[in-house]
């Protein structure tokens, strides 16, 4: 029997403005929420509501009307809760509708989606305390699964969450972490007691991810008969099959004109055609499947690019010098009990900022283009540097604090 796991991650950033050396000190908000420009938060938000959220929410719900046996689950983060919450609360009240029907699962995440974990325990630790809240606050429910910001792992990372009490947690299944072993199984992270680990089939979830509208792979068209073929040839070699991808895979990155939703209309029906195919969530998945081996992975993997590891983040100086000072500020931030900048300063926490950073323009640089709202990457560093000059200038006037 194989179950199959499908998991959405919702999110957008709050994108900072075109923030330039002459607005340091001139009281000037970060992030682009009033303009009409680009990067225009709003704008965005409302485009990717009416191109992605709604109609693929709308889909879903028929699926979950008209399959009983149908399932899955979402991440949200904190900051795109807040834009639908302000901007396009017509969305939010339709994530909820799904959630009510008891069949969504909902997880737990970094509020703001950010790369905490790498440089501040403390802070990562109260971005999952802010997020679980902003969650029950929001669905009526308290995460059991936790998954890290891009699916950023490690053993380390999963001993931490253990301890937090949750049930289990996310990851990749690169092919360099699991050698000659099946993404497609229930595993037990090394140094670990209690908490289960899910893997995601990237090929299986890069097929419709990625591959859905790209004529020149050579499956394509993808067709639901032949998607469902894939997975039911995985029965009586693996127990789990975990479909992870970002939502705006769907109307957003792989457009209507595709054929998308059609095929996501028709794939919940084409795999319950197989009589050992039955769909769970994540939870459901850790309490139906054991563990079948402890996996050992000291060293960071995530989602991201051909490499599945922290490069798409940190891959160049730019990177590594901006999170760095970012994360300086951490102690005058929290010591100013000044909730205005304590915020702004967690927004800039978000992986995307230094995601727009990247400079690998080889195998993966189309994607980093395609989702950089910016001339270069150098525009956002510059940007993101000129906003912590700022900060920097509003902790040392207003609060008085001598920061180095």
């Amino acid at each position: 029997m194989s179950s199959i796991c499908l998991y959405f991650q919702v999110h957008q950033p709050r994108r900072i403005k075109r923030f330039k050396h002459f607005n340091i000190g001139d009281n000037q908000y970060y992030f682009d929420d009033a303009s009409d420009g680009n990067l225009n938060n709003k704008k965005l938000i409302n485009k990717v509501s009416k191109k992605c959220y709604l109609p693929t929410n709308k889909v879903l719900l028929s699926l979950l009307q008209n399959h009983p046996e149908f399932k899955f689950a979402f991440s949200f983060s904190g900051l795109v809760l807040e834009q639908f919450e302000e901007y396009v609360p017509k969305t939010l009240r339709s994530f909820q509708e799904l959630v009510k029907t008891g069949r969504v699962e909902v997880l737990s995440e970094t509020y703001y989606h950010s790369l905490s974990f790498l440089h501040s325990r403390n802070e990562f630790l109260s971005q999952i305390k802010l997020h679980d809240q902003k969650i029950k606050d929001l669905f009526g429910i308290t995460p059991k699964v936790f998954r890290n910001t891009e699916l950023i792992y490690n053993n380390s990372l999963a001993r931490f969450i253990e301890k937090l009490g949750y049930i289990g947690i996310l990851a990749e299944g690169a092919d360099h972490v699991l050698d000659w072993r099946s993404p497609n199984f229930v595993y037990s992270p090394y140094g670990t007691k209690k908490i289960s680990l899910l893997l995601k089939n990237y090929r299986l979830s890069d097929d419709i991810a990625f591959r859905f509208s790209d004529s020149t792979w050579k499956h394509h068209p993808l067709t639901v008969e032949k998607f469902a073929n894939w997975v039911n040839a995985i029965n009586g070699n693996g127990e789990v099959i975990n479909l992870f991808m970002d939502y705006e895979t769907f109307g957003e990155h792989q457009w209507a004109a595709t054929g998308i939703f059609d095929f996501l209309s028709l794939l919940p029906g084409e795999l319950l055609k197989h009589p050992d195919n039955d769909f769970v969530t994540p939870s459901e998945a850790i309490k139906r499947y054991k563990p079948v081996a402890k996996l050992n992975i000291p060293k960071f993997i995530s989602w991201a690019d051909v490499e599945r590891d922290l490069s798409a983040w940190l891959s160049n100086e730019m990177q590594r010098d901006a999170i760095s000072q970012l994360f300086k500020l951490e102690k005058p931030i929290y010591a100013s009990n000044n909730q205005e900048l304590l915020k702004a300063w967690q927004s800039l926490t978000t992986s995307d900022h230094f995601y727009y950073m990247c400079t690998k323009w080889f195998a993966d640089g189309d994607v980093h283009k395609y989702f950089n709202p910016y001339d270069s990457p150098y525009d956002a560093f510059r940007y993101f540097m000129n906003v912590l000059a700022d900060l920097k200038f509003r902790l040392k006037t207003q609060n008085k604090l001598k920061i180095n």
